[in-house]
């Protein structure tokens, strides 16, 4: 592998670039940036500084409210309805992220974000004060609305001010942020409803939020404003959120609600196939459609959305099934499951700064992100055949996977930033996360569908299914618990090595060291 000589000069990075007006000094000093000059290091790391807490909110409130759901249930006498707490925050988070990706590219990042945090701070004081159970889903998905440009906006704010061959190197931090975030999401939750009140988990995010607002208007000032004129295609994002919606709440139902084979499940297939066809023959007549043909058509684009949807699918499956494993194969406490669980959590950020220092110094950077995955999935494959091993050795396995779906984030995040053009990233970045977001859904679908068939939970119960597991699963031998989970491991193989066979797929092509490439015209100063 070659080696780049690259010395991050700050005092050079600092330096003004060009001359006339567009040369200036930091906003904070009343004048203008110049929008085409390279950014230094303490540039950006205020910028990060400034997103770090809308991430640390984005990903906590994916996680904080599950331990917190049986509280809520008992505190509004309505079990039934509970999931919806989880699912809305779901649904709305996904569907908006590729319409979040669209706007910041017409009106601006700076401004997206704000809107963005300011509809999560709504969402969560609907939430908070929701008198019936009802209203407090309506709540968290308003708050959902809000959440789901966080990611996708963050990605794309990092793009606008750092150079591709740099970007890695950040984009490890912000995945720190988000990976600490989701790990102390189940703890402060269950701290919460135990000695507080189940909505102070709401209300904590309207300080932070506002906080999070002041910071990022304050330190986007930096970011220099790489917009360009574009239309809004209304049909084709109704279009694509209405196939959104129908997926999920297909494979959210699928085998729990109702059983996979029941009209109603085969009713929201069937419509999301329609949608999303008729998505497909709009996409290819607009002109200018909600997710424009170059980005589709872009072999980068296709190849990474595919190894991110899948590691990151694994990664989150192996989060909601790893602990139930230790419970029920290997008898922990709920409480030491969770413990159990850290290294999966944990490992993802080392994974991700090792890959991001590729990224920074490597011309063949993909070397490094496809050896972790490798090493994860012969990981998942051995415990695959081997599932009553001691818990010190399982640890030991999902550590390896969450550095192998670590190191996958910021090279594909990257990569398709570097393929694509500067002006559709943001459209680029929600359609990645859309995209990651579906098949996470479906890979937590196929393994608790096999959860269910295995133990004799019949999906054909609907939704009586849950309560037949757990009376079988009270009841079954290790032996056979094992094998369940076996099965559940051998999914998680087939979808990593699905994402490592796609990124050795994926082009490598050589990393920009200026934000915009040579035909591109050169931004505007932000104001």
């Amino acid at each position: 592998m070659a080696v780049l000589n690259s010395k991050h000069d700050e005092s050079d990075a600092l330096a003004p670039k060009g001359g006339g007006d567009s040369e200036g000094v930091s906003p904070a000093h009343g004048a203008r940036y110049s929008a085409d000059r390279k950014l230094g290091r303490r540039e950006v790391v205020a910028i990060i500084g400034g997103l770090a807490l809308a991430m640390f909110l984005g990903a906590l409130n994916q996680t904080i409210v599950a331990t917190a759901l049986p509280t809520i249930g008992r505190a509004f006498d309505d079990f039934e309805n509970l999931s919806w707490v989880v699912i809305a925050y779901l649904l709305t988070s996904t569907v908006v992220a590729p319409l979040y990706g669209k706007l910041s590219d017409i009106y601006g990042r700076r401004g997206m974000m704000l809107v963005a945090l300011g509809i999560f701070m709504a969402g969560s004081a609907a939430s908070a004060a929701a008198p019936s159970m009802l209203m407090l889903i309506f709540g968290r998905g308003l708050q959902g609305i809000g959440g789901g440009g966080i990611v996708p906006l963050t990605q794309s704010i990092i793009a606008d001010a750092v150079p591709p061959r740099e970007r890695g190197y950040y984009q490890a931090y912000t995945g720190s942020v988000w990976i600490v975030a989701g790990a102390a999401g189940p703890v402060l939750g269950g701290v919460i409803a135990e000695h507080l009140h189940w909505s102070v988990i709401f209300w904590l995010n309207v300080p932070l939020g506002l906080a999070a607002a002041l910071l990022s208007n304050r330190q986007l000032k930096l970011v220099p404003v790489h917009e360009r004129a574009h239309k809004i295609d209304l049909l084709g994002a109704a279009l694509m959120m209405a196939s959104a919606v129908a997926l999920l709440l297909a494979l959210t139902w699928g085998g729990t609600r109702y059983p996979w084979l029941s009209q109603q499940i085969a009713t929201l297939i069937v419509l999301a196939t329609v949608l999303s066809a008729v998505f497909i023959w709009w996409v290819l007549r607009a002109p200018e459609p909600f997710l424009p043909v170059a980005v589709l058509n872009n072999p980068v684009m296709r190849t990474g959305c595919l190894t991110t949807a899948c590691t990151q699918g694994v990664s989150i499956g192996l989060t909601i099934f790893v602990p139930l494993y230790y419970e029920m194969v290997h008898g922990l406490t709920a409480s030491d499951s969770g413990l159990a669980l850290i290294p999966i959590v944990m490992m993802t950020t080392p994974g991700s700064y090792l890959s991001g220092r590729a990224m920074l110094y490597l011309d063949h950077y993909k070397w490094a992100p496809i050896v972790m995955l490798g090493i994860a999935t012969v990981s998942v494959a051995f415990l695959a055949f081997h599932p009553m091993i001691p818990v010190w050795a399982v640890a030991l396995i999902t550590g390896f996977v969450g550095i192998g779906t670590g190191s996958s984030y910021p090279t594909v995040t990257v990569s398709i930033q570097n393929a694509i053009a500067h002006q559709q990233i943001g459209v680029a970045m929600g359609a990645m996360n859309f995209f990651r977001a579906l098949a996470s859904a479906f890979v937590v679908a196929v393994m608790g569908a096999i959860m269910l068939a295995e133990l004799g939970a019949s999906p054909q119960r609907g939704g009586a299914s849950a309560s037949a597991f757990v009376a079988t699963a009270a009841t079954a031998a290790p032996d056979d618990l094992a094998r369940a989970f076996s099965h559940i491991f051998a999914v998680a193989v087939l979808f990593l090595v699905i994402g490592v066979v796609s990124l050795m797929i994926m082009e490598e092509r050589p990393l920009r060291t200026t934000v915009l490439a040579a035909r591109e015209a050169p931004p505007r100063a932000a104001e």
